[in-house]
């Protein structure tokens, strides 16, 4: 007992912090402020790092020899993307912050003279070094590093992220005071969380791949070619696919992908065969199919009693759901990013003006470093954003495109008077069009309202009670826009109306045209179309110029959120300086971006809608009855089309039929003439048979 006392007094004179004096053991263990805690931590990470980074040096030469190689770095899963981003953007942090424990910076503007010991930034680099490498060598999926390995590695990160959560917890209430690397320590628990869930989740997933794989059919001389052909087809094909499909983290994060393409482009003017094809999950039959899965899921949740069709905007919604949450995280993180330039510009004039005194001469460039950091982080952020809403907004478009398409195939008679060949037209080219463009405004909704509390309370640090006045012009500047909102609404509802009657107008007389040269009916029909796109014209300029408006509402804006601002400091008399002066003009960007693009988002949302609610409104439209007709084989009839006392109505009504009592009979190979004069049904008699017509009374076989 005196030689492991005599230890602990040694371990405590090498540390010579007074946390570390007066304390159990126990309580130094559990203690995250104690040099004790940490040797543990870094005892427990140290190994931890050094078996994956063993196991991932041994694995890699492996995966190049094999057909492994193609799918490193490559994302199974929206949860192997978020895994290893989070922990990877976590183990960056802590290694910053132990850099700038080490090079003795601080972060606390309470006590600028304290100084961290060896064993605060040797803890941190440890555990981000660790983190950093968790996230690369998953990256490559569990089936590179093993899936036992994977899930006992995930078990003991989780069990020492518990320990690390709990020491970090203690500390938090012993001092009552929250530091970063206390807020890094709790983070820590979730993301060794979701190692241990990829680990278990992935593993399931490659037993029930190998299961599979015990069926495949042997390969014998009989089937040797058919798969030597299917092989090659296949190789040929997977050549000719997009390299994003095959894209790993690394290159969807910095755009590697594209290189084939822009190096192909920058030695050729490129053809139709130089563009590689979709992937399969980008593909139009893809997207359509999992629209219809969703919809006849929903359709099953439904009770008999409900009689109201499923929403297919919430079927589009649960669709594409993973993908909308991970470009929601991109856009946060992106306001996150932008928000922290006015805070690192008022610290770095804080420090050069001489306002905050630093021992550490190295702090103006830990400074800089950190806002080249956060600027790094903002693009990379932004891109994928932008990127990942536009490819979702296309894959939208396409299964509407689809959707649309097949509906047009399957309208009943009364559905095709609602919907003219020009008005499906207009849902195909700009409907579907401006649905598709609005997951790429979805997320401006949201984060134009986070960017503006951010800013806010930003410009409240800076100016203090000035910036109620800022927050004055800003709510009347959006409630003034209230009513010009309506105002949109309604002029692209009666623009789209006319717009359709254009279209319809236009392609009836190209399809009677030869009709219209005939009887000399050119200028008519030419003065009608003119009348018809003046209406529309007017619709239109009412639209832009509601548009304009709001531009110039909120354009203006800014200026007046400035002037306000610094009228109501000089009446408060609240100093302004160099600091705050500067802060508050950086922040004013934070203000102006989102407010400006208050119109263009109204706008794309009021077009969106309007261009949803005709879609399904057009979805929704009855179809052809498949009652209209019957099918037999040719075994339990003599005759290929049969009709006994038939009565058809265009209009489903049997008060006003257009064909009654009909009774025709057709022998097979027999040739049959239906002769009559201008608009006796003979056409009317044809759709019948193929069942396009209602059916009021008899059967038709």
């Amino acid at each position: 007992m005196s030689s492991l006392a005599s230890s602990w007094a040694t371990m405590m004179n090498l540390c010579g912090s007074p946390a570390c004096c007066g304390q159990g053991v126990l309580r130094q263990v559990f203690d995250g402020s104690t040099c004790t805690n940490h040797l543990v931590e870094t005892g427990i990470v140290a190994p931890l790092a050094l078996t994956l980074l063993l196991q991932f040096l041994v694995r890699l030469p492996e995966s190049r020899a094999s057909s492994a190689r193609r799918r490193l770095l490559r994302p199974s899963s929206p949860l192997h993307l978020a895994t290893v981003l989070f922990n990877g953007c976590l183990g960056l942090f802590h290694l910053v912050l132990g850099l700038w424990m080490l090079l003795g910076s601080n972060f606390s503007s309470q006590d600028a003279s304290r100084t961290y010991l060896p064993h605060w930034w040797l803890v941190t680099l440890s555990q981000g070094f660790s983190l950093v490498l968790a996230g690369f060598a998953f990256a490559a999926g569990t089936q590179f590093l093993g899936p036992a390995f994977a899930r006992l590695w995930s078990v003991s990160l989780t069990v020492y992220a518990a320990f690390v959560c709990c020491s970090s917890a203690v500390t938090i209430i012993a001092e009552k005071a929250v530091t970063v690397k206390a807020c890094l320590d709790l983070l820590s628990l979730p993301g060794a969380v979701m190692f241990l869930i990829y680990s278990m989740q992935s593993s399931h997933d490659e037993e029930g791949h190998e299961d599979e794989g015990l069926y495949k059919p042997l390969k014998t001389d009989d089937t040797a070619d058919s798969q030597e052909v299917a092989a090659d087809s296949s190789e040929s094909t997977h050549q000719k696919v997009t390299p994003f499909a095959r894209a790993g983290i690394l290159s969807q994060m910095t755009f590697w992908w594209l290189n084939p393409l822009m190096k192909t482009g920058y030695q050729k003017p490129l053809d139709d065969k130089d563009m590689p094809l979709l992937g399969a999950a980008d593909r139009a039959q893809s997207q359509y199919s999992m629209f219809l899965e969703k919809l006849n899921k929903n359709k099953n949740k439904q009770t008999s009693h409900d009689a109201t069709p499923p929403s297919i905007l919430w079927a589009i919604v649960s669709q594409h759901k993973c993908g909308i949450m991970v470009s929601g995280l991109f856009a946060l993180l992106k306001v996150l990013t932008l928000s922290t330039g006015p805070l690192l510009l008022r610290a770095f004039i804080n420090l050069s003006t001489g306002k905050v005194t630093s021992d550490s001469k190295h702090e103006g460039y830990m400074l800089a470093a950190l806002m080249f950091i956060c600027k790094l982080c903002e693009s990379l952020s932004q891109r994928q954003w932008y990127f990942r809403t536009r490819r979702l907004g296309l894959q939208v478009r396409s299964l509407l495109s689809a959707a649309i398409y097949r509906k047009q195939q399957k309208l009943s008679s009364s559905a095709k008077m609602a919907h003219s060949s020009g008005q499906i037209m207009n849902y195909l080219t700009v409907d579907a069009y401006r649905v598709g463009e609005f997951p790429y405004w979805f997320h401006q909704t949201w984060t134009t309202v986070v960017q503006l509390c951010i800013a806010l309370v930003i410009l409240y640090s800076a100016v203090g009670a000035a910036m109620v006045s800022s927050l004055v012009v800003v709510v009347i500047t959006v409630l003034c826009n209230a009513p010009l909102a309506k105002l949109q609404h309604r002029f692209q509802s009666k623009l789209m109306e006319a717009t359709d009657a254009r279209l319809k107008a236009m392609s009836e007389s190209l399809v009677h045209m030869k009709v219209l040269k005939l009887y000399a009916w050119e200028g008519h029909f030419k003065k009608a179309i003119e009348e018809l796109r003046e209406v529309e014209y007017r619709w239109l300029s009412a639209f832009q110029l509601s548009r304009a408006y709001n531009s110039v509402l909120f354009w203006s804006s800014p200026v007046w959120v400035s002037a306000v601002t610094f009228l109501t400091c000089y009446f408060l008399e609240i100093p302004l300086d160099a600091s705050n002066v500067f802060t508050f003009i950086a922040t004013l960007r934070l203000v102006q971006d989102p407010i400006r693009a208050i119109p263009e988002v109204l706008g794309v949302v009021v077009q969106a809608k309007v261009a949803f609610t005709r879609i399904e409104k057009f979805l929704g439209a009855p179809e052809l009855n498949g009652r209209a007709k019957e099918k037999c084989s040719s075994v339990a009839i003599s005759y290929p089309v049969a009709m006994n006392s038939c009565g058809f109505s265009w209009c489903e009504d049997p008060l006003k039929p257009n064909l009654k009592d009909i009774s025709l009979v057709v022998k097979a190979g027999e040739k049959v003439a239906i002769c009559g004069e201008v608009g006796s049904g003979k056409s009317t008699l044809l759709a019948a048979m193929l069942g396009e017509v209602p059916r009021t009374q008899g059967t038709v076989i």
